[in-house]
């Protein structure tokens, strides 16, 4: 509707909508991978169990676009501290081991608020959203289940950053700028 593009971090949660990650990858998105389970408790508790979903959704993203995503996001994205609890310096070995096995990690410097549960209020959604400033800017969206209200505030937050200039491009692995979060774990 507004021509713009984006990045989906996708999960294997949801599998009777995988015919959306086929459409967004067909229509020029990126399709980046967030681990198949998205369990803390279990991608956090070994760099074996991560890279295993890891692995998991790139074979699930692979098998419905035909390509092998290198572009991912952390659960929690990098500088999250939930993961102390399963493992401690995990998110230390995990930044870099997935650099080495050539993926680009992105995190955001931007968040529309929306990871905070269900039924957050649009209007807050898009006055977090539009806080950004700066020549770059990556901010958090969730699809998932129950986030009626951040499609609903979407309209008003691109319309917000294209009438200040900036333009929406989905990442590209080596052309996108990469925002990272500082490591506390």
């Amino acid at each position: 509707e507004n021509k713009v593009k984006a990045t989906f971090f996708v999960t294997g949660n949801g599998q009777n909508y995988n015919h959306l990650i086929t459409r967004a990858y067909n229509e020029g998105h990126t399709i980046g991978l967030h681990t198949y389970s998205h369990n803390y408790e279990y991608v956090y508790s070994s760099t074996e169990n991560y890279f295993n979903d890891l692995n998991q959704i790139s074979n699930m993203v692979y098998q419905l676009t035909g390509n092998r995503s290198t572009v991912i996001r952390f659960p929690g994205g990098s500088s999250n501290t939930v993961s102390k609890n399963y493992k401690e310096g995990i998110m230390s070995e995990l930044s870099q081991l997935v650099q080495s096995k050539g993926y680009q990690y992105y995190d955001w410097n931007v968040s529309s608020g929306d990871a905070a549960g269900h039924g957050i209020a649009a209007e807050s959604i898009i006055e977090q959203s539009n806080a950004g400033t700066g020549d770059k800017i990556m901010i958090l969206f969730h699809d998932a289940y129950g986030k009626d209200t951040t499609v609903e505030a979407l309209d008003k937050v691109i319309k917000h950053y294209k009438k200040e200039g900036y333009v929406f491009k989905p990442i590209t692995k080596g052309a996108s700028y990469v925002c990272h979060h500082g490591i506390n774990n």
